[in-house]
């Protein structure tokens, strides 16, 4: 292995950057050559690549998001469209792959590993829904904004003896919103996994009033059966009969920005250098994620794909620190 290249795909999440960083320099340490691809699997089908060299990503540990950005490359699924960025792989010498991101992206990397390619994918996404890592890249970031979001919105919320909802992102995977309410001691969280019907939320924000609670906070999920907007709409609905209305605060992408906290700077350095090793023993068609409390490798084949189930305990405890 001489040469490698780096790229991030799918949605930016906070520590992608502390990511390529290690790759780059563990990659240099190693004798290697390293290059960037500029806009994700697009910038690979057209071969934008550029040197990365030790101080060309020294001073982006700290910024969120990707120095290399990231786009989305629907014709990737395309045979003819991996054809032509293995072609470009091959006309710049270069012998291993890194993918950092999430599930499509992981998919995609699937796909050039089974055409024969060393890839190597680094588990990074805020969503959190990626087998083969108990956690993920910006996951600690996005919740640590989730909760500062709860924590002002509490305030309000009292003071108008108001009840109100913060939609956070996941898309189907309702881990995010889960750890959210339980960190930032909401009175109910609405998630794909269990079915929450709008009812059942009147009926938990009823009972908190009843407790002499002076605002009732839920978290729901981006992906949940009733998002925010269905929620407000519903008790707007029912107002006269549920006896009052919600508001609704969409976090959205600014969950995604900002400067990655030092969980995630660590968890980034980690899983690239992680990556880097891993061509190194040259093991090819692997996600490098945390598991077990360490840097550990699992088969492509086995993760794409996979939904990460939320943890039973968790939504127990969820339960128990509503009353």
């Amino acid at each position: 292995m001489k040469k490698i290249a780096v790229l991030t795909s799918g949605g930016d999440a906070p520590g992608m950057n502390a990511a390529i960083r290690a790759v780059s320099r563990a990659g240099i340490a190693k004798g290697w050559d390293v290059v960037g691809v500029r806009q994700g699997y697009l910038g690979l089908v057209n071969g934008n690549f550029i040197p990365l060299r030790a101080r060309d990503v020294g001073g982006i540990i700290q910024r969120g998001g990707t120095m290399l950005g990231s786009a989305r490359c629907p014709e990737f699924h395309k045979e003819e469209t991996r054809i032509e960025a293995l072609r470009q792989l091959n006309c710049e010498d270069i012998s291993g792959l890194v993918v950092i991101g999430g599930n499509g992206s992981q998919t995609g990397a699937h796909a050039l590993h089974q055409m024969g390619f060393p890839v190597v994918g680094v588990a990074s996404t805020i969503d959190n829904d990626l087998a083969g890592s108990d956690i993920t890249i910006g996951v600690d970031t996005a919740l640590n904004i989730a909760l500062e979001a709860l924590d002002r919105l509490k305030t309000t919320a009292t003071s108008h003896h108001r009840g109100i909802l913060v939609e956070v992102m996941g898309r189907k995977c309702g881990y995010l919103a889960l750890m959210a309410a339980i960190a930032g001691g909401a009175e109910a969280v609405v998630i794909p996994e269990v079915p929450t019907p709008p009812e059942k939320l009147a009926q938990q924000f009823r009972e908190a009033y009843q407790r002499g609670k002076m605002h009732a906070v839920a978290v729901v999920a981006e992906g949940a059966e009733y998002n925010a907007e269905a929620l407000v709409k519903y008790f707007k609905e029912h107002k006269s009969r549920i006896g009052w209305d919600v508001r609704a605060t969409i976090l959205g992408h600014v969950q995604r920005g900002g400067i990655p906290t030092a969980y995630d700077r660590l968890l980034g350095t980690r899983l690239g250098a992680g990556a880097v090793d891993a061509l190194a023993r040259n093991e090819k068609g692997v996600l490098v994620g945390w598991l077990k409390g360490r840097v550990m490798t699992s088969p492509l084949d086995e993760i794409v794909g996979v939904q990460k189930s939320i943890e039973p305990e968790l939504l127990e405890l969820a339960g128990i620190l509503e009353a």
